[in-house]
């Protein structure tokens, strides 16, 4: 077991965020313990890079680095970050059961001097109402004898512009002395730190950043369906907007908005009011566009199949939410395929990081190999995912006709009948 004679972390829930944050804890020369039920995590080692995927291996071998679901690992530890799923329910509403959990699980081992750091998204109100009482059951006091903080994550899965540790970290505690004893940690690990005054203001900055993607993606979604029947090309509107030096931040339209986050934290906030009698119309409006987008796709595809998707062949291109990752929480590539094999068609698809997906029926689905026989055969490519690894050229040579979502085809020639979403080609 880990020694506490120098800062040991333990990262609860192996995933898209405790797996990164994992690494950047072990680079700066921390001993880490990774949490998780779901120990096979570690060997899928889902979201990494393979240059993080070597760290890790090497770190296990090092012993820099142990996994376990074994909670008894917190008693030897200073530091425990929270990174566990906040999903919504069937019903639309939060689900906070992991979080709970993990508390419940954890004030039966907390020793004095720790400090826990939630850091999975939620509602405001969450740390302080929610997980504070619970770990406070262990009868230590919070701001006293243990410390809370909450940080919320902002790693972007699949970008490698900004590295974990460049991403300013919003940290807050639930007195001065939790704030205070996250900063010493937060501050050794990311290069810059803000400080905000209560976890209530963390909470709510994550959901402000992902309800300021949410809507004004489903805006520019709305702005491309309106194109399409003003025959407008809607990528070269934003393309001129975009030379506006001030007042005007570029979004792309796409097949609808996926991954854990935005489609989900804004809807934290819109529960939250209702629990007050209020509501965000912005939210329930994005909400109703995400929906709307992707109908218009469908329909646009069946009418340029002669108005029907019976019996046609339908190859997707592309099924994660977004270019270069794995991700495929709440893709909106399931809902269009259900969709489209609801309406007749027989649905194949190609993605360079996806194998396999499971529908909510229980269809199983296997990549396939993107051949020129496969493309001959396809009697439309839709585009989804404008992944950088794309053979877009034989995709245009190969083809006979293409319903591209993402104007990956822009400016390109080839062979296929090419409909860009929002292109104005055709209604």
């Amino acid at each position: 077991m880990l020694k506490t004679n120098s800062k040991t972390v333990a990262i609860i829930g192996l995933g898209y965020v405790g797996l990164p944050l994992s690494l950047l804890f072990l680079s700066k020369n921390f001993q880490v313990v990774g949490i998780d039920l779901d120990i096979e995590k570690i060997n899928k080692l889902e979201g990494l890079t393979e240059f993080q995927k070597k760290k890790v291996k090497d770190a296990l071998i090092a012993k820099k680095f142990i996994a376990t679901s074994n909670y008894d690992a917190v008693r030897d530890v200073d530091i425990v970050v929270i990174c566990v799923p906040t999903p919504l329910n069937e019903n639309g509403k939060p689900n906070l059961s992991y979080i709970i959990d993990v508390g419940n699980k954890l004030q039966k081992r907390l020793q004095k001097g720790q400090l826990i750091i939630l850091e999975s998204s939620s509602y405001p109100g969450t740390t302080r109402d929610v997980l504070t009482p619970i770990l406070e059951k262990s009868g230590l006091m919070v701001g006293k004898d243990i410390f809370v903080s909450y940080s919320p994550e902002r790693i972007d899965p699949g970008n490698l512009q900004y590295k974990i540790e460049e991403i300013p970290k919003i940290i807050s505690g639930m007195s001065n002395e939790c704030l205070n004893k996250a900063e010493q940690i937060y501050s050794k690990v990311f290069d810059h730190v803000i400080k905000v005054s209560s976890p209530e203001i963390a909470e709510m900055a994550k959901i402000l950043e992902n309800s300021y993607r949410f809507i004004n993606i489903s805006f520019i979604d709305e702005m491309a369906i309106l194109c399409d029947y003003l025959k407008i090309d809607i990528w070269e509107v934003i393309e001129s907007a975009s030379t506006k030096p001030f007042g005007f931040s570029p979004f792309n339209p796409g097949p609808g908005i996926g991954g854990h986050c935005i489609p989900v934290d804004p809807l934290f906030l819109q529960w939250k009011l209702e629990e007050t009698g209020m509501k965000s119309e912005f939210i329930g409006l994005a909400e109703m566009g995400n929906e709307k987008i992707q109908n218009h796709i469908v329909s646009q595809i069946e009418k340029i199949n002669d108005n029907t998707l019976v019996n046609k062949e339908i190859l997707i291109c592309g099924v994660t939410y977004k270019k270069d990752s794995k991700d495929i929480r709440n893709s909106p590539a399931i809902q269009i395929i259900e969709s489209l094999l609801r309406r007749g068609a027989t649905v194949s698809f190609y993605d360079p990081f996806i194998n396999e997906l499971i529908l909510s029926n229980k269809i199983h689905l296997i990549s396939t190999p993107i051949t020129k026989k496969i493309l001959n055969k396809a009697d439309c490519v839709i585009i989804l995912t404008d992944h950088s690894s794309l053979p877009i050229d034989n995709i245009l040579k190969f083809s006979k006709l293409i319903y591209d979502t993402r104007n990956m085809t822009s400016n390109l020639i080839g062979e296929a009948k090419v409909i860009r979403l929002g292109g104005g080609e055709w209604l």
